[in-house]
């Protein structure tokens, strides 16, 4: 059975986060309002299912919601020129710290940016 891989994936979001989102504001004080608000996550699945679970609400078998809150209200769409060039990962905690450094780059860069 093929392992698992780990993909990191990014989502712009729209603007809108920035003035209506109190904790994602105080997560980004670097932000200018300049360049885009994105939100980086990782995923066992293709970057489109993933974005697709967090636009539905997606909840797993236990009943408990496993899709963000911010993107199922603010998600545009991916932005695979900002994670493509990214390889999976093969465990869960590789990726995970993944995508805590990528989000401090894109912060750094000056986006505004969401992880979980």
């Amino acid at each position: 059975m093929p392992k698992t891989l780990y993909r990191i994936y990014v989502v712009e979001l729209s603007k809108r986060v920035y003035t209506e989102n109190a904790k994602f504001r105080v997560a980004n004080p670097q932000y200018n309002g300049v360049l885009e608000c994105l939100y980086v996550g990782m995923t066992s699945k293709t970057p489109k299912e993933r974005f697709e679970q967090h636009k539905s609400g997606y909840r797993n078998k236990k009943g408990y919601k496993i899709s963000s809150n911010i993107v199922e209200k603010y998600g545009l769409y991916l932005r695979p020129s900002l994670y493509n060039h990214i390889d999976p990962f093969f465990t869960r905690d590789e990726a995970l710290k993944a995508e805590k450094e990528i989000t401090l780059e894109l912060r750094r860069a000056r986006y505004a940016v969401w992880s979980n």
